[in-house]
């Protein structure tokens, strides 16, 4: 059977030696006799599996002692909420940053909770020759006081990403769901990241989030127990029973990317997955990309086609190519694909001869 390249943007190709590993162990994990799935979390065996999971995460992003590590319920978006419930509070005010689909509607989610008044919107992206860039604001010259001021670092629907550093006068809460681990950064700059898992952690159904201890002292709205930080930190996330099978795909995705050298090593790589697509992009007049360079994803390459009566028709080939999921949102249209850390360079490499052959192929039509 030929190799299939999966670009889906979420829920993502998971490493193969981690799937590989999980399917050995499904019917007896650690020894046991039974899977992981069928054990309770609070027994020795899976609570040291999640001590360990959190020393690999800390390990990989360099997190500090002082911000706790919550293995969450649900997905990048239920933390929309939860973000506005466990900080804003009854008279708080945020700021949110727009840049694109995810961060729209981190808005609406946060605007439908605590009403536009606590809530300020600052669209961050504009067109300079056609090509969609951000401008990040001088937070300092706002005189407003924020709990908090929200951003995306990237948008998966629209392929652009933030690289530059926020430097705010209020903690900033970071949505890393499609970025978390693909490269280096500095945690210490946040008061509060998260990501839902289904991109570079694990399976969907799970969110990180990465907390400073200062947060949790922010007065709160009325929410559920099971979404409270100041609870999930306190019971070691483990308030209820939590998503365990993703919480060890999660571990055993750390594990391997310690392997692989860890987010340095991991940075490196991502770097030149996206360099080689861009330059097919770039090099080829059937292929265009609507995003400034100094803000193109590295993990959502968006492009479209010269003649998007052909769409259907790349999808159609690229599939029998072993090419998958390269169909770009609904919002957006054209093309995407998705090169989170597990997607190895021979998938992109793929992919661009795939990309080459095609335009060649329907140029000379």
């Amino acid at each position: 059977m030929s190799r299939i390249y999966n670009f889906c943007a979420g829920p993502a190709m998971l490493p193969a030696a981690v799937m590989q590993k999980a399917q050995q162990e499904l019917l007896d994990w650690n020894g046991l006799g039974v899977s992981v799935m069928e054990i309770s979390h609070r027994s020795k065996e899976f609570i040291a599996l999640a001590e360990q999971a959190e020393v690999n995460l800390r390990q990989l992003m360099n997190i500090p002692n002082h911000y706790h590590v919550l293995f969450m319920h649900g997905g990048g978006r239920s933390q929309f909420s939860n973000v506005v419930n466990n900080f804003l509070g009854e008279h708080g005010r945020a700021l949110y940053l727009v840049s694109g689909q995810w961060s729209k509607s981190a808005v609406e989610e946060a605007q439908k909770l605590a009403g536009e008044a606590q809530i300020d919107v600052l669209n961050i992206v504009t067109k300079l020759d056609g090509l969609n860039q951000v401008t990040l604001p001088d937070l300092h010259s706002i005189k407003k006081d924020y709990r908090y001021v929200h951003y995306c670092s990237n948008e998966t629907v629209d392929g652009i990403e933030i690289f530059d550093e926020l430097d705010s006068p209020w903690p900033i809460v970071a949505d890393l769901s499609s970025t978390i681990m693909s490269r280096e950064i500095d945690v210490s700059r946040y008061g509060l990241i998260y990501a839902g898992a289904q991109k570079n952690i694990g399976p969907s159904g799970l969110s990180i989030v990465i907390v400073r201890d200062d947060m949790l002292k922010l007065a709160s709205l009325a929410q559920s127990s099971v979404m409270d930080y100041r609870i999930a930190a306190e019971n070691g996330s483990m308030f209820n029973t939590p998503p365990t099978f993703a919480w060890y795909l999660a571990a055993e995705v750390f594990r391997w990317l310690k392997a692989q050298g860890g987010v340095e090593a991991m940075a490196k790589i991502n770097q030149q997955k996206a360099q080689l697509l861009y330059a097919c992009i770039d090099d080829n007049s059937f292929y265009c990309n609507g995003v400034a360079k100094q803000n193109r994803s590295q993990m959502n390459v968006t492009f479209q086609l010269a003649d998007d009566s052909l769409d259907s028709t790349f999808l159609a080939e690229a599939e029998r190519a072993g090419l998958v999921a390269l169909k770009g949102h609904r919002i957006v249209g054209g093309m995407r694909a998705s090169l989170y850390n597990a997607m190895p360079i021979e998938g992109v490499q793929a992919l661009v001869d795939f990309m080459n052959a095609f335009a060649a192929k329907h140029k000379a039509n």
